[in-house]
């Protein structure tokens, strides 16, 4: 799981295998060491909501789906989710939850769990 923070937005992308692990468990998780610390980033299902949401506590960044919209985001064509989450403070926090997509360029990072660019032609 890859993420990307860039002010008051978060983006989580997840592989083929990642998105079929949560959508059966109704949970993801990674963990970051940084010697005496840890930062960890989890995407949960969470019933009664009716859109994503995010918590940080514990130096966890979770980004909650609803529940009903796990089971099915695995085998459809449906790339990701967003909301604009509103906060105490009058400011809206950025959610995206998306596939990760093989890239474009190249790389070195291994792609081989990613899921193919729909960019791509047929002859390539």
């Amino acid at each position: 799981m890859k993420i990307r923070i860039k002010g008051d937005s978060i983006r989580f992308r997840l592989t083929k295998t990642e998105v079929e692990i949560f959508c059966s468990t109704g949970v993801f998780s990674e963990t970051t060491h940084f010697g005496t610390s840890e930062f960890n980033y989890k995407l949960q299902a969470k019933e009664g909501i009716t859109a994503m949401e995010a918590d940080f506590s514990n130096n966890t960044i979770t980004l909650f789906l609803p529940d009903e919209e796990r089971s099915s985001w695995a085998t459809s064509d449906r790339v990701g989710y967003q909301n604009e989450m509103s906060l105490e403070n009058g400011k809206e926090l950025s959610l995206l939850l998306e596939k990760d997509f093989a890239c474009l360029d190249n790389t070195t990072e291994d792609q081989s769990d990613n899921y193919p660019n729909p960019k791509v032609g047929d002859n390539c």
